[in-house]
C-alpha cells in the first residue's frame, strides 16, 4: 500500500460523512508520523494541529496510538474517545458519544484497554471498559456499557450489555 493509498484508505467508508473525511485522514497521517522519530521532529506542527483541531475543535479524542484496522468510520463523531492502547479491526463503525477506555484499577492505575473485532458496528453512547475482547460482526446497541468479553456474531443491548442474539 503506498502513502496516498495508506492516509486515504478509510474515506470511502465516511462517504457522505465530512467529519469522518476530515479526521481520518489526518489520523493516518499522524499515526505514520508517530512511527519513525526524524518524521516526529519535522512533521511535530501536524501532530500539535491534529491535538489542537480533533479533539479541541471538533471534540473527538482518537489519539493517533491507537491501532486501527482500514476502513474505520466514525459517524456524528461528537464527543467520541477513544483509549490510545485500543486495538480497532477492519471496517468499524464507532458513533457519537461512544467512549472506549480502561477501568480503573484498586491501586488508581488503569487496566488494559478493549480489542475490537472486524465489523463492529457500535451505536451511539456506548461505553466499552476495560481488558476486553469484541468479536467479529458483533453489533452493539445505543446506550450499552459494555465491561465483559463478547463473542463474534453477536447483538448485545444494555446496561450492563446482555447478548440477545448469538448466530
Amino acid at each position: 500500500m503506498n502513502l496516498f493509498s495508506y492516509i486515504l484508505q478509510d474515506l470511502p467508508k465516511n462517504d457522505r460523512n465530512i467529519k469522518g473525511k476530515i479526521i481520518l485522514p489526518m489520523f493516518r497521517l499522524a499515526q505514520l508520523i508517530e512511527a519513525n522519530k526524524a518524521a516526529k521532529i519535522v512533521f511535530f506542527p501536524h501532530l500539535m494541529f491534529y491535538r489542537f483541531f480533533v479533539e479541541w475543535v471538533l471534540c473527538i479524542e482518537v489519539p493517533w496510538k491507537v491501532k486501527a484496522g482500514k476502513g474505520l468510520r466514525i459517524d456524528h463523531g461528537q464527543a467520541l474517545v477513544v483509549n490510545q492502547r485500543t486495538v480497532i479491526g477492519e471496517n468499524c463503525i464507532l458513533r457519537s458519544c461512544t467512549t472506549i477506555g480502561s477501568k480503573q484499577l484498586a491501586d488508581g492505575t488503569h487496566g488494559g484497554a478493549p480489542k475490537i473485532g472486524n465489523n463492529v458496528d457500535v451505536g451511539a453512547n456506548v461505553c466499552i471498559l476495560g481488558d476486553i475482547t469484541i468479536g467479529d460482526n458483533v453489533k452493539i446497541g445505543a446506550g450499552s456499557v459494555v465491561t465483559k468479553s463478547i463473542p463474534a456474531n453477536s447483538i448485545v443491548v444494555g446496561n450492563p450489555a446482555r447478548i440477545i442474539n448469538a448466530v
